[in-house]
């Protein structure tokens, strides 16, 4: 490991803010510059009751910046620990007596490059009993942050001013992105300028993206368990909505027509609302039932090249597991990948970031 190696830390102020995105993309660029990168993620963030498949994603994730960014094994490492209920638990109840900020400091020592971007916890405050919050981690790591937060209303700012009196000297910026178009000038010339005067440098304003906020058909299908009744070829088109299909077809058409790029999850006997649904923009077709199509169904969905996946869940379940894909940029999805470069290219500034890094 080379001494002048700089450890940068990117954390959030609330979960699936798009920190991976913004590393892989700032990386990216830094690698056009000549800096070798290396990558950690010293805390998994799985806690949840779907926990052992959120690992596998980020898992999945990790090895997904490793074979984007051409890491070698010494650029980087997987968690020190997953923030599961069990784990938790035997920290609470004095099980688990492991020193993880002296952990922290072997686990950097192991990652080789020029900068070593560290990801944090979905919070501030995430990993606080295992003293790995945001702030123990850049103490102990002798990094320097970037937050990256979702611009949800102008009350972001107060957020962000107490990550800075919290973190203090340790944090060198912050991102503010998905902001929506009509807030776009407002955040620019308001609130940036406002966070700038109390001694928060904003690096970068990034608009929000529906694409950004959609998922693969093919991602739908892993996570319902889906069987692909035809055109298995177009599992990569984007979903950016969910329409559920449970009216008449005359209501139902005018609904469907509202909709781009949907989904449309209707029961597998309802040949009249799949034909409908057909006729507009629809990503996917997701039949409940198990009933299987009319050979018309599949026959018109071939022509217009529309997936059509059948599944053994009920409508509540369905929504609910979609729901949850929404917004979460997997980086195994290339075209966000593609997207999120562009974005930071524009609207990121990259220069003063470098400045401020001392690169």
């Amino acid at each position: 490991m080379a001494k002048s190696a700089k450890y940068l830390l990117i954390g959030s102020i609330e979960a699936c803010s798009g920190k991976t995105g913004i590393i892989l993309a700032i990386a990216r660029q830094l690698q056009e510059k000549g800096v070798s990168i290396a990558y950690g993620k010293p805390i998994g963030t799985c806690l949840s009751d779907l926990a052992a498949e959120n690992e596998e994603n980020e898992e999945g994730d990790i090895q997904a910046i490793a074979n984007l960014l051409r890491l070698s094994e010494k650029q980087v490492r997987s968690p020190l620990l997953s923030l599961d209920e069990k784990t938790i638990e035997q920290r609470l109840q004095g099980e688990d007596a492991i020193d993880y900020p002296q952990l922290l400091k072997h686990y950097i020592q192991q990652l080789e490059g020029d900068l070593v971007f560290l990801e944090g916890g979905g919070t501030l405050l995430e990993g606080s009993i295992f003293g790995l919050s945001v702030k123990q981690m850049a103490h102990n790591a002798d990094a320097s942050v970037l937050l990256v937060s979702r611009y949800t209303s102008p009350l972001v700012t107060d957020n962000l001013l107490e990550a800075k009196k919290e973190l203090g000297d340790r944090l060198l910026g912050v991102l503010i992105n998905d902001i929506s178009s009509d807030r776009l000038e407002k955040v620019q010339n308001c609130v940036k300028p406002f966070l700038e005067r109390r001694g928060i440098a904003v690096f970068g304003t990034l608009p929000s993206s529906s694409l950004l906020r959609s998922v693969s058909v093919r991602e739908i299908a892993r996570q319902l368990e889906a069987q692909v009744l035809c055109r298995p070829d177009r599992l990569d088109f984007m979903v950016e909505s969910l329409t559920i299909g449970a009216m008449n077809v005359n209501a139902a058409l005018e609904y469907f027509r509202q909709g781009k790029n949907k989904a449309v999850v209707t029961g597998s006997d309802r040949t009249d609302l799949q034909l409908a649904a057909l006729e507009t923009s629809t990503s996917c077709l997701i039949l409940t039932g198990n009933a299987p199509p009319q050979p018309l169904i599949l026959s018109r969905a071939e022509d217009l090249e529309i997936p059509i996946l059948a599944i053994d869940l009920d409508t509540l379940t369905t929504i609910e597991i979609i729901d949850r894909a929404f917004g979460r940029v997997r980086l195994q999805e290339p075209i966000k990948v593609e997207y999120i470069q562009k974005l930071m290219a524009e609207y990121f500034d990259m220069e003063r970031f470098l400045k401020e890094l001392g690169i």
